[in-house]
């Protein structure tokens, strides 16, 4: 599940005197104004549609990771807070105990399950992600309880195998301000390091690190 970054239309930028402020619609659908935007230089950006999608979430990730290992148990490979057809969800990967991998939606309110399908893709693009699931010590909610612990509202969590020589998970938060953090989490070992929301979509678009 690939991350969606879209500039939300609820922001709007006020130029005024060489400052530079931004308002937002809250989480709760009233309006307010948002913090002061982090510095360009700052560890990440201000992202108005994750504020809002993680303010109006009652499901937090670990908790959307509970509930998918209940009607599928297995592994974890990946959490995604959308806005989707269906409204506010979590999307989730699991690789089950039967070695099927199954892609899970509930609602990110009231963490009912509205759809669970088998993913029925060649297997082979999935045989490296597979062999890390399986030896890891550190899995998917040990990695949003390490993000969460500092760094905010996990708002997605990924293996991501394909685009670095050793797989991470890749984790993405937002705090109270709207400021994005990107952290990886090593599967074996458990520790995490932060990387820059752009050095994190650029692993993902150009390769390796």
């Amino acid at each position: 599940m690939k991350r969606h970054l879209v500039i939300a239309a609820a922001a709007v930028a006020l130029l005024a005197g060489g400052t530079v402020t931004a308002v937002a619609v809250s989480g709760d659908g009233s309006g307010g104004s948002a913090p002061a935007a982090a510095p360009a230089n700052g560890p990440g950006r201000p992202d108005v549609e994750d504020l809002q999608e993680a303010r109006a979430a009652r499901v937090t990730a670990a908790q959307a990771a509970a509930v998918a290992l209940r009607a599928v148990p297995g592994k974890v490979s990946d959490l995604d807070l959308d806005r989707d057809r269906p409204g506010l969800v979590w999307d989730v990967d699991v690789l089950g105990d039967d070695g099927r991998w199954r892609e899970i939606t509930l609602d990110a309110r009231t963490a009912r399950v509205l759809s669970q399908r088998v993913d029925r893709g060649d297997d082979d693009d999935h045989a490296r992600e597979r062999a890390t699931l399986v030896g890891a010590r550190t899995g998917a909610v040990d990695a949003v309880r390490k993000a969460a612990a500092g760094y905010g509202t996990v708002t997605s969590v990924e293996l991501d195998d394909d685009h670095r020589a050793t797989p991470v998970w890749e984790v993405e938060t937002v705090t109270g301000d709207g400021t994005e953090h990107a952290l990886l989490v090593d599967p074996h070992t458990g520790a995490l390091r932060t990387v820059s929301p752009r050095e994190a979509d650029d692993d993902h678009d150009g390769g390796d690190d």
